[in-house]
């Protein structure tokens, strides 16, 4: 009874704020609406590994959850690509919208301009702006906003927080949505930088608008030139579908990317869109030290730093999540269990990573955050003992 009631107070706790919480807020559906079947097809399995026990966890969540379907991607560090699936009505190869688990992706952009010495993500991002956006913001650094510690309104704070409202419209253009949070009349809404964790919101718009600004490049050139070419990632891309929409996955996307809504205004912490393959690609770059095959990505201490415990290591910050109570640079950090870092997502899609077994995982569904994160406390202990088992 005492672990059932310790494992529902961590459900609870990683939905309240491992999702992109507008949606939550204003009333998120638990499960997607049935699409059309389609055919059965086998799953990729090229290490000869059971995940019979895995499949089934995945097949009973679904069922009991209300779920059309789901893809998975599992792969280890010196082998590749172990396991890919489709579940109940998706295909293997269907796209997925991923809230807030589009957080690592995003980081990384900055993380391989901060390699290409065209930021310092330290650095007080007036060194960007100059004086033609004033002196509102000009003293923190991106390295605060990514880890959520710059001390702007927060989601948990206020989702619906006005000034910030720019980040969830697709009109416009991303480096005028930043200038508009950044002007902001926000000061008495404010709190010192480093001295709170205040999950989300405008301070991750914001970063993507001075990448755009330092790098002279729009945010779709960028997402290319780190995943899509260096990893093949063809099918990842970055809109803004949070306009308009008050109940749960957005169903008019349907698996497609052609269904994404064209923006200049992408939702930087949760606006990508990927399948599970191209997914697994960039999670074993993280694995492999920033290497995508022969192409490096970013640097090897760059993935070293998005996976520390910032908010620990520079103000001993905790956020509110039973499980994940530390947090880097768009991961969070479980400190029960080193090396085990994990980016969940409003609409369910759930990534994480053990880099002590050096295998990752991402599960894609259409349902919630709390979806996701049961599937990760109900799977993560199968493979980990079969990664154990198999000394792989």
């Amino acid at each position: 009874m005492k672990t059932s009631m310790r494992i529902d107070r961590t459900l609870v706790a990683l939905a309240r704020v491992a999702g992109f919480l507008l949606l939550a807020t204003v009333g998120a559906c638990s499960s997607a609406s049935p699409s059309e079947p389609v055919p059965p097809e086998p799953p990729v399995n090229a290490s000869g590994l059971d995940f019979t026990a895995f499949d089934s966890t995945v097949n009973a969540a679904i069922a009991a959850d209300g779920l059309a379907g789901a893809t998975v991607v599992i792969v280890r560090k010196d082998s590749g690509v172990v396991h890919l699936a489709g579940y109940g009505a998706f295909s293997k190869n269907r796209a997925f919208l991923l809230a807030s688990a589009s957080k690592i992706l995003s980081v990384g952009v900055l993380m391989r301009l901060a390699d290409q010495h065209i930021i310092d993500i330290d650095a007080p991002v007036g060194t960007y702006v100059g004086t033609a956006w004033g002196n509102e913001k000009a003293s923190l650094t991106i390295a605060q906003m990514l880890s959520n510690g710059s001390g702007m309104v927060g989601l948990v704070d206020d989702p619906l927080y006005l000034p910030y409202m720019c980040q969830y419209r697709h009109v416009g253009t991303l480096a005028a949505c930043a200038q508009k949070i950044y002007q902001a009349a926000d000061s008495d809404q404010l709190v010192p930088p480093d001295t709170q964790f205040r999950y989300g919101g405008g301070q991750w718009q914001l970063a993507g608008g001075i990448a755009e600004i330092a790098s002279g490049k729009s945010w779709a050139e960028l997402i290319r030139e780190t995943y899509v070419d260096p990893c093949g990632t063809a099918t990842l891309g970055y809109t803004n579908q949070f306009a308009g929409v008050t109940r749960g996955y957005p169903s008019s996307f349907n698996g497609d990317a052609a269904n994404a809504i064209p923006t200049d205004n992408p939702s930087i912490e949760g606006g990508g869109y990927i399948t599970a393959a191209d997914y697994g690609k960039i999670l074993l770059m993280h694995l492999r030290g920033g290497m995508c095959g022969t192409n490096r990505v970013m640097s090897d201490s760059s993935v070293a730093r998005m996976q520390q415990d910032r908010i620990g290591q520079v103000y001993n910050g905790v956020t509110n999540s039973a499980a994940l109570q530390g947090y880097g640079l768009g991961w969070w950090v479980d400190r029960a269990h080193p090396g085990v870092v994990a980016d969940i997502g409003l609409y369910g899609a759930t990534a994480w990573l053990d880099t002590n077994r050096g295998y990752g995982v991402m599960i894609l569904i259409e349902g919630n955050s709390t979806i996701g994160a049961n599937l990760w406390l109900t799977t993560k202990p199968i493979l980990d003992a079969m990664f154990d088992a198999a000394h792989l």
